[in-house]
């Protein structure tokens, strides 16, 4: 079992944060060729996993380095500042195998991290709604399924899917090879182009009974306080890390095409009004990270004292997050309508604002999540707690 103790805050940030910096100017090379090819280099994907950044968020006990929660949003915010879908590919990659390490153990753990300091570990990409069926046999179960957006699948050894157990419903995660899936390979999207986020499927595979854990489970197998959040809760904080990034890369872009057109015949750059938007942005954004932070660290002593999240927690983090992504959706408006042509050409503003309106859709910042924050924080529904994004 996990430690149900302290949360581990890691030595190991200042480290990783130096690398992802070190890398950061080939990722916004390459980020054009990878839009291209709908995916990150091989080789560009191997040194940002070399960071460390998968590693982050697997389990102390395994050899990973078990970041706290405000450190992962910290290494998630600056892989995302250098390049939006490297970022992502990263928090989603890194969410499913720190996950997948905390909750499955025995003899699957052993398979799939067995030297996890040198690098030696699966690496996991998915989906975990709409989930598949999975008809219990002997020993596991026979699953058929049909998955959607598995970001960073092009990089992933092996497959984190959503199964309801059949005569029970009781809602499963697995873990399987990826050769046992068909890869569906239809990311043609505007945004996020270089993240693979792909479907996939599988008809009547077997997984092993041991390869599966309980989704709402809370109890980590391995690692300590950190893995208390469950999947939910630490999908928000990738997402959280994610958007911040991507809203500083933006208003550090607008900053520099401000400057190399200040002073010229009619720039728009030169008016009170873009002064004054600019600022609002800026407050908007610094408002929306220090929030971000007040929330994580509240949660964070629980964790350390040993505790469960609350409901007001968990609605807090629902809500932080549906209040950064809307924030800085509105921060790239501001940047759109002053950066004129930069922000239509090719080139970072145009990417990332391409990738901020995708990523702006994720189901966990959807309206639907905002309304059942309002529901609980009002009063409406005082004794309903959330199960994934729902309150019941």
């Amino acid at each position: 079992m996990g430690n149900q103790g302290q949360l581990h805050v890691s030595g190991e940030l200042t480290t990783v944060l130096e690398r992802i910096d070190a890398l950061g100017g080939v990722l916004d090379e390459r980020a054009d060729a990878a839009e291209e090819s709908g995916r990150l280099p091989e080789d560009t994907a191997r040194a940002l996993f070399a960071t460390g950044i998968v590693r982050a968020e697997l389990p102390l006990s395994l050899g990973g380095y078990e970041f706290a929660p405000r450190q992962l949003i910290e290494a998630a915010e600056r892989v995302s500042y250098h390049d939006a879908a490297a970022g992502w590919t990263a928090i989603a990659l890194q969410m499913m195998t720190g996950t997948t390490a905390a909750y499955l153990g025995g003899e699957a753990t052993a398979e799939l991290f067995p030297d996890v300091s040198n690098g030696k570990h699966a690496l996991l990409s998915g989906h975990g709604t709409r989930p598949g069926r999975a008809v219990p046999v002997e020993g596991g179960y026979r699953v058929s399924g049909q998955w959607q957006f598995a970001s960073g699948m092009a990089h992933a050894t092996h497959v984190h899917s959503a199964i309801l157990v059949e005569g029970t419903d009781e809602l499963r995660v697995l873990t399987m090879p990826k050769s046992q899936v068909s890869l569906d390979g239809n990311w043609d999207v505007l945004g996020l182009r270089a993240t693979h986020s792909i479907d996939y499927h599988c008809t009547d595979t077997y997984v092993p009974h041991e390869y599966t854990y309980v989704a709402t489970t809370d109890t980590p197998r391995n690692g300590g306080a950190l893995y208390r959040l469950g999947l939910v809760n630490m999908s928000a904080i990738g997402h959280t890390g994610w958007t911040l990034g991507v809203g500083r890369r933006l208003l550090d872009e607008m900053k520099r095409v401000a400057a190399a057109r200040t002073g010229s015949r009619g720039a728009a750059v030169d008016t009170s009004q873009f002064h004054a938007e600019y600022a609002a942005a800026e407050a908007g954004l610094r408002a929306a990270r220090a929030w971000a932070n007040e929330v994580w660290r509240d949660i964070e002593l629980a964790l350390d004292r040993g505790e469960l999240t609350s409901t007001e927690q968990d609605t807090l983090i629902r809500l932080v997050l549906n209040h950064t992504t809307s924030t800085v959706s509105g921060v790239g408006r501001t940047v759109h309508r002053w950066a004129g042509s930069a922000a239509i050409r090719r080139g970072p503003i145009d990417r990332f604002l391409r990738d901020l309106g995708t990523g702006a859709q994720h189901i966990t910042s959807s309206p639907v999540v905002l309304q059942n924050c309002g529901r609980w924080l009002s009063g409406a529904r005082p004794d309903a707690r959330w199960s994934f994004l729902d309150l019941v």
